[in-house]
């Protein structure tokens, strides 16, 4: 089955580019259903692969094999991580298209199709990304999934503030990706290798017994920064919120559900398979370098989604937050929490989209996304409350949510304060959540004040997606993030599934190891332990709000979101500075 793997991506840029072609030929409806076909054969087929990955699939595309130990052609991997995300990406797509079902305003005349194109385009570019066996050609699809998302987030071409997010995005992303490349050429000089398995060697081989040197630091620091930023990473992360604030729905979900899941994903594959060799960067030094960023990223990530009443801000700074909780748990370099990770991305996925879908329905009901505009507003909006409440719990890891097995499983690999950080990290996310469901949809406790206005963007000004405010929620809208919900669910629930994905993990990453990730009674206490956590935070901003306004040291912290790109750019040199000391004592060591 190794010769359906380019597939993945074919199918869906095919579906694309006969959007492209006939898109303004045919009726809304038509193009629609064409985009579910194409999305919907990608997600059959990398299930289908999925089940079949063990062992791993390896193709040469094209039949370019390698001679005598030389290789030009482009190598593609099917293991389970790489075939897991691509039919995570193609299930998620899916619902995103299901969700976005009639939900536009009607495109210009000429561009029919232009929506489903792009985001079956990205689709491709994401299953490419996830199963790619060399590194330049993760860089191509880095490109092409940032291309696609760039537009996507711009969509709404006629409003100057999505402009301005596309813009951001893409000169952000833009430079991770110049670094990227760079630390490729770096390593093609090294080894005369693109192949990521090859590259390792080679770098082993070039290596000797002298260690790393100042190329192959120069180059994890490059390949790592491209990745880092889009996985938002702390200080990569600015591009998100302002991203997010603008791009349509169905985009949010897959930004947050997926993409940077995807960013994460590359660290663990790049480094594993490139860096992880006696010629690469020490174990030792990824750990301090991932710690620290994980630490800083689910710390700065949570305070700033607590201090947000933008909702889809407030969304995306939790993402942020889940980020640095997924980097601690890479940086552990153990079976456990890799499976753990998995597990975690899986319930995430599920419980992030749903939220933003939640978030559509009260923008396109009632043109704001802003929390105290919406005081008291949705309470006729009983189903979407639910499920902002459901989301809100799956946040902050209720057993048996498979939020709650991902982080009992990595809390148990971390150990020790570490584990805390997860604990508080989910509980502050999750309270946030709480806190908005109990205000827009219950209207509970006082209207908050618009202190600090000059520090937050309210979101009450925002155009709705659709053609004019909605009286009646689409079945569809209301329909996708139960489904998604429920998936997050039965990631936690359904018994054994926890261990698959550790067995699949194990098996391409951990050479074999075995490592169980199922529900411990320490896991489920420390679940229920930040549920409540969320529950009393929640309840007291609600009923004192004062008690959890901004405090004066929060003040500088959410200044660094100035939304100019000048900011961000400079941020991101910064990181990458941070990035190289972090993993410099391996190099002097050598």
């Amino acid at each position: 089955m190794h010769h359906l793997l380019p597939l993945l991506v074919a199918i869906p840029l095919l579906g694309a580019a006969l959007l492209v072609v006939a898109g303004r030929h045919l009726p809304r409806s038509a193009a629609e259903i064409t985009g579910f076909v194409f999305s919907g054969a990608t997600a059959a087929l990398a299930i289908v692969l999925l089940l079949n990955s063990s062992p791993p699939m390896v193709e040469w595309v094209g039949g370019w094999l390698p001679v005598a130990g030389e290789s030009v052609g482009i190598v593609v991997i099917g293991d389970g991580p790489a075939l897991g995300m691509a039919a995570l990406v193609s299930v998620l797509t899916l619902a995103a298209l299901a969700y976005s079902w009639r939900y536009f305003a009607e495109p210009p005349r000429g561009h029919g199709g232009a929506f489903t194109a792009l985001m079956l385009a990205f689709q491709g570019a994401m299953c490419g990304f996830a199963i790619a066996g060399d590194l330049f050609n993760a860089f191509v699809f880095f490109e092409l999934m940032s291309v696609a998302a760039y537009a996507l987030t711009g969509y709404r071409i006629d409003e100057a503030k999505a402009v301005q997010g596309a813009l951001t995005f893409g000169v952000v992303n833009s430079l991770g990706a110049y670094a990227m490349l760079m630390g490729i050429g770096l390593l093609y000089a090294r080894t005369g290798e693109l192949a990521m398995a090859k590259i390792g060697r080679g770098l082993d081989t070039a290596a000797g017994h002298g260690g790393p040197d100042a190329l192959v630091l120069a180059s994890f620091v490059l390949v790592m920064t491209g990745l880092l930023v889009k996985a938002a990473a702390v200080p990569f992360h600015f591009w998100l919120p302002d991203a997010h604030a603008v791009a349509p729905t169905p985009v949010c979900m897959l930004l947050s559900g997926v993409m940077v899941e995807l960013g994460v994903y590359g660290v663990w594959r790049v480094y594993g398979t490139v860096f992880s060799g006696p010629g690469g960067i020490p174990a030792a030094d990824l750990t301090r370098a991932l710690m620290t960023l994980g630490v800083l990223t689910a710390a700065t990530g949570s305070v700033m989604c607590w201090y947000q009443r933008h909702i889809k801000r407030l969304l995306a700074y939790s993402t942020i937050a889940h980020t640095g909780l997924f980097l601690v748990g890479l940086g552990v370099l153990t079976p456990q929490g890799d499976d753990g990770v998995a597990i975690y991305v899986l319930g995430h996925a599920g419980v992030k989209a749903a939220l933003f879908a939640c978030a559509g329905v009260l923008l396109d009901r009632y043109g704001s996304v802003d929390e105290h505009a919406l005081h008291g507003r949705a309470r006729e909006l009983r189903l979407t409350g639910v499920l902002f409440a459901v989301g809100a719990l799956g946040l902050a890891g209720l057993p048996p949510f498979g939020t709650g097995l991902g982080k009992a499983v990595t809390e148990e690999a971390v150990g020790g304060p570490l584990a805390l950080v997860y604990v508080a990290a989910s509980a502050i996310t999750g309270g946030a959540v709480l806190r908005v469901t109990a205000r827009v949809f219950h209207g509970l406790g006082p209207r908050p004040e618009d202190a600090d206005s000059d520090l937050e963007t309210s979101g009450s000004d925002e155009e709705p997606e659709t053609s004019g405010l909605l009286t009646r929620i689409p079945d569809t809208m209301g329909t996708v993030p139960v489904v998604l919900l429920a998936a997050a669910l039965a990631v936690g629930a359904v018994p054994g599934f926890g261990d698959l994905v550790a067995r699949s993990v194990n098996e391409a990453g951990s050479g074999g190891a075995h490592a169980s990730a199922r529900w411990t009674a320490h896991g489920v206490l420390l679940g229920l332990a930040a549920t409540a956590l969320a529950v009393a935070l929640a309840g007291l901003a609600v009923t004192r709000p004062h008690r959890t306004a901004a405090p004066d040291w929060a003040r500088p912290l959410r200044r660094l979101q100035s939304g100019h790109v000048g900011d961000y750019v400079a941020w991101l040199l910064l990181g990458s500075a941070v990035l190289g000391a972090l993993a410099l004592p391996g190099v002097l060591g050598g």
